[in-house]
């Protein structure tokens, strides 16, 4: 038996994938603890998780596009969390004694902590931003980014001739995406993603990085789903925009609410977004705050998803091969995006500048078109291909 340690943010999309991972550990028999936030990490994990909590506080929300959001995620809870976390995350490596940690690659000082200890830790990447590395073109925009992370690596007193960039292990960095999404191995005929630079340049997928597709792991049924409102003979979107738009969505979940009332009765609209984020619904819309969004896929309850071009949502619909309508809004979305519109798996809109009018038309097209669903069924199929959590478990398996 393993003891394994995993280092996650209070993100639940960062959460929901490594708790498939660590379902499966547990299921080979090793023994899985968390670290994080714990009043987040709970209610997504259960009563039953070993969690070691670090400790809450608040962070400033993210906000803005392009660089902007690039700043305002490190600067506001990348760098801030790191410090934060820094000695609780010493604590628990001391109390629970693991033998391996899974470190998200926003959780930087998990690495540091590894590395002071002396043990073995993978990358987890739930998202394609510090795998594409998008900013490479901009050499001050690295070098700042390097900056932040050598300030880290100072603050926690470790011999400068050993850093290594704490977002890349050098043994092992587990990804929940594929080839079809980052650009690097596209169906023929489509076209490979502008500016998107893989991990090692044309190489894909290096020998220390396991792309293991999304994990799809069971969660526990949602017996609050109002899933006696699903209209029968209905075609079905499901409408999320992360749990991070916060108040900058609620114009664009206006518009999207404007646009399926223009798709007629017989395409009804789930809606995953607070109520107070809403407008007035049409009688036949289905609104709740956090919606069982793989029970309603594995159900086959929905026909098209309508969202930010996250790459969990993204890979999650793909796999049980759902078209999608992406209007991304920050850090690695538009890439995303543009990489399902590129292999002809949805669309890509704009987030912010997006009509009504244009919003219905992409919703029609990827409900009606079959070319969509068909490709959307190739790539989702592309992605499992990788394995998911039995192929990470595997891998971490060997790095113990």
């Amino acid at each position: 038996m393993t003891r394994f340690l995993l280092v996650m943010p209070p993100l639940a999309g960062h959460v929901n994938p490594a708790a498939g991972i660590a379902a499966e550990l547990t299921a080979r028999g090793h023994e899985v603890a968390w670290t994080g936030t714990e009043s987040v990490l709970r209610p997504l994990l259960g009563p039953g998780a070993q969690v070691l909590g670090t400790g809450t506080r608040a962070f400033r929300a993210q906000g803005g596009h392009g660089l902007a959001a690039l700043r305002s995620l490190w600067e506001g809870f990348i760098v801030p969390y790191a410090r934060f976390t820094a000695k609780p995350l010493d604590a628990a490596v001391r109390e629970y004694r693991p033998d391996v940690l899974l470190v998200d690659q926003h959780t930087p000082a998990g690495a540091l902590v590894a590395h002071r200890h002396g043990l073995p830790w993978a990358s987890f990447a739930p998202g394609a931003m510090e795998l594409g590395r998008p900013y490479r073109a901009l050499p001050q925009v690295e070098a700042w980014m390097t900056g932040l992370l050598r300030g880290l690596w100072e603050r926690a007193r470790l011999p400068e001739e050993e850093y290594v960039d704490p977002r890349f292990s050098p043994a092992l960095v587990l990804a929940t995406t594929g080839p079809a999404l980052t650009g690097s191995a596209l169906p023929t005929g489509s076209t490979r993603l502008t500016g998107y630079v893989p991990l090692t340049g044309s190489a894909w997928p290096p020998a220390h990085l396991a792309a293991v597709g999304p994990v799809i792991a069971a969660r526990p049924h949602d017996p609050h789903f109002p899933w006696g409102r699903l209209l029968p003979g209905r075609r079905r979107v499901l409408v999320t925009m992360g749990t991070l738009a916060g108040e900058l969505g609620a114009d664009f979940l206006a518009r999207a609410v404007r646009a399926l009332e223009l798709c007629g009765e017989e395409v009804q609209p789930v809606f995953a977004a607070p109520g107070g984020l809403l407008p007035e619904l049409p009688p036949h819309a289905v609104a709740v705050d956090r919606a069982p969004v793989l029970e309603l896929m594995a159900r086959g309850a929905l026909d098209a998803v309508l969202c930010h071009g996250g790459m969990n949502t993204v890979g999650e619909a793909l796999a049980h091969g759902l078209p999608l309508v992406a209007a991304p809004i920050r850090h690695d979305q538009p890439f995303v995006a543009a990489q399902v519109a590129a292999v002809g798996a949805g669309l890509r809109v704009p987030f912010a500048r997006v009509t009504p009018e244009r919003l219905a038309q992409a919703l029609r097209a990827v409900l009606e078109t079959t070319g969509y669903r068909d490709t959307a069924v190739q790539v989702g199929r592309e992605l499992l291909a990788g394995g998911g959590a039995a192929a990470a478990a595997e891998r971490l398996e060997a790095l113990a």
